[in-house]
């Protein structure tokens, strides 16, 4: 009942929250969750026509793999096992084709391979979304792309090339880590830090190196300079007052058992907040399917 949820810190990319009221198991599990149950589109599989460059074709299709793709996963069905093709409904067609050659306006005496050669640098960029069927109708607004267009997949030499095309497939992190659609989703618990007596002068600007900034504050009380707590959640618990023998019974250091600080990093592919519901609508899912596992027991 006393269950919350608190929104603290929300970027493009990046989403701070705390969860109030509940077990550390459900905790735990919700981050499981975010990690490697919440599907998201990569590439499974590389067909390789030509491939020149120094970078061997399994590297190539790995590095290929670990693309962050743009694209909706809850567009897409499931691709069905021992299927070759792919259809429409399940996944997404990529090519990569460029050929490295030289620039014949390049001055004599440079050395610079930018001035020296075109394409010698392939990019994400480079990757250009091949419609399958008629997913040119079925989404006619998609702009299916890498998330970053900057990631350096190779680099070429004139007369080399790389002629491949991907199909990404839809799938989730406990089966490769390619399909985890966040870079990191962490959770601690909130700190709680009490001044045990009156905290002054000297020994209070003590107290105040060895906490994290913005934790103690000191005021100016009666002329006095007065520590306090001033926002306990930025504490890192580096433990570092009790190095001190003239501070280390002053402070007592807790955490707050039921409140959880959860950060979440998106990898780009969807904003940090629809992964939130998305694992959230996961975890009810397994608890209504354990729930009617029970019904079904027989009971004795």
């Amino acid at each position: 009942q006393a269950f919350r949820v608190d929104i603290i810190r929300e970027e493009e990319g990046a989403l701070e929250f705390d969860m109030v009221g509940i077990d550390a198991a459900i905790a735990n599990a919700f981050r499981r969750i975010l990690l490697a149950e919440v599907p998201t589109m990569a590439v499974e599989k590389v067909f390789v026509y030509n491939n020149t460059s120094i970078v061997q074709d399994e590297i190539l299709a790995h590095r290929l793999g670990l693309i962050p793709i743009r694209a909706d996963p809850r567009l897409f069905e499931y691709r069905n096992q021992g299927d070759e093709e792919g259809t429409e409904i399940d996944t997404l067609q990529f090519q990569l084709k460029i050929k490295c050659s030289r620039n014949p306006q390049a001055a004599k005496e440079s050395s610079d391979p930018n001035e020296l050669y075109f394409n010698h640098k392939v990019y994400s960029k480079h990757m250009t979304w091949v419609p399958l069927g008629n997913q040119t109708d079925l989404f006619p607004d998609a702009d299916f792309r890498p998330v970053h267009d900057d990631i350096l997949i190779a680099l070429l030499r004139p007369g080399q090339e790389i002629d491949v095309l991907m199909h990404c497939v839809k799938g989730i992190g406990k089966d490769h880590a390619k399909f985890s659609p966040v870079a990191t989703a962490s959770y601690r618990l909130l700190p709680d830090i009490t001044l045990l007596q009156p905290v002054e002068d000297e020994a209070a600007e003590m107290l105040q190196k060895c906490f994290s900034p913005g934790v103690i504050e000191i005021q100016n009380i009666k002329g006095k300079k007065v520590a306090r707590v001033a926002n306990a959640r930025l504490d890192t618990f580096s433990r570092e007052v009790f190095r001190h023998d003239s501070l280390k019974n002053l402070v007592r250091l807790a955490r707050v058992r039921n409140h959880y600080i959860f950060s979440v990093e998106s990898t780009g592919i969807l904003p940090p907040d629809v992964l939130v519901s998305e694992a959230i609508k996961i975890l009810m899912g397994k608890c209504q399917r354990f729930l009617n596992e029970l019904d079904s027991l027989p009971m004795e």
